[in-house]
């Protein structure tokens, strides 16, 4: 089996994936490259069985006629048009967006917990010795300073990192719900509410949700206005789901905390009004981007290929169904 894999070098450089390289040597002959352009992947494309690969660059329909003998896509993430393309031409697909999951959770719990008890205003404060230490309790400590458990926790997107994000809440005993119009009504004990009633009766909200028709500008001004005074906002899904200037605005109330790992524009401008304001966190798109992630990602997507090779059902296939959960 001839397997083409194109992403950057540094999967290959990095020690810690080593292991996965070796795997799918032991099973098939591996080529390797780092296009960006479909001019530049196309010449490498000939006698290829599979082919593993992040989103880009995307393929044509010409291309995949012109290719009959690449049958199989191992896809770290990809885009609805993209699978709904490979789908009409017969190709198989497995997908490791997934494996990003654990880690984006365990980020969106630990925003969370560092928004409630404000510990980068804390430390910030420290850093700069100019931080005020409780003389008189209570009436000197921040109300607004509080512990996770107990709380109302509002999760928008219940999939992969919204399932593990509910898993890592269990023993902090929060009032959980959510909104995902994919699911039903109840999933196990999780109420699945319409959006209003969530944003309404949410203290902590997390995005998690793909950027898709359904999701798309899902918070705009209206609908942050819903969210309670001193509620805090964690997004570790996708820009697009949040109206920015309508978040700034209400951000400059000084009445909402926000985490924000995503953003409109990334790298995020030097001059955005986001890294002034005063109840805000900021972190650089880090959330899933872990080498864990990457080397579990690499072991499902490999696992796949192996599988697919040995004709036994793969774990990680896309299925038809499974297209409106992707970012369109």
């Amino acid at each position: 089996m001839n397997v083409l894999v194109n992403l950057a070098d540094g999967f290959f450089d990095s020690p810690a994936l080593a292991s996965c390289w070796d795997e799918l040597n032991s099973f098939a002959q591996v080529r390797r490259c780092a296009c960006d352009e479909l001019s530049e992947l196309e010449p490498h494309l000939s006698g290829t069985d599979a082919i593993l690969l992040w989103s880009w660059p995307r393929l044509t329909a010409q291309v995949l006629e012109a290719y009959p003998g690449l049958k199989m896509f191992a896809h770290i993430d990809l885009h609805q048009d993209m699978a709904r393309l490979l789908f009409e031409h017969g190709r198989e697909i497995s997908i490791g967006r997934r494996g990003f999951s654990p880690a984006v959770a365990e980020m969106a719990l630990g925003l969370m917990l560092s928004c409630l008890r404000k510990t980068p205003w804390h430390h910030e404060k420290m850093w700069r010795a100019e931080e005020s230490w409780v003389q008189r309790y209570p009436e000197e400590i921040d109300p607004h300073e509080r512990q996770l458990a107990g709380r109302r926790v509002g999760i928008v997107g219940f999939g992969g990192v919204g399932r593990r994000l509910g898993e890592l809440l269990a023993p902090f005993n929060c009032e959980l719900a959510i909104h995902d119009p994919l699911l039903p009504a109840e999933v196990g004990t999780v109420k699945n509410m319409e959006l209003r009633e969530l944003l309404s009766r949410s203290e902590v909200l997390v995005l998690c949700a793909s950027a898709n028709a359904s999701s798309k500008a899902l918070l705009g001004r209206e609908e942050i206005a819903l969210l309670a005074p001193h509620s805090v906002l964690i997004n570790v899904a996708r820009a697009a789901l949040v109206d920015t200037p309508a978040l700034i605005e209400r951000l400059e109330r000084k009445d909402l905390v926000a985490a924000l790992d995503v953003f409109d524009r990334e790298p995020l401008e030097a001059d955005s009004p986001l890294r002034s304001l005063p109840h805000v966190l900021l972190t650089p798109h880090r959330a899933g981007g872990i080498v864990e992630s990457n080397r579990r990602i690499l072991d499902a997507l490999i696992g796949d290929l192996r599988a697919w090779k040995e004709g036994r059902p793969r774990a990680h296939a896309l299925l038809p169904a499974m297209i409106a959960s992707l970012d369109a």
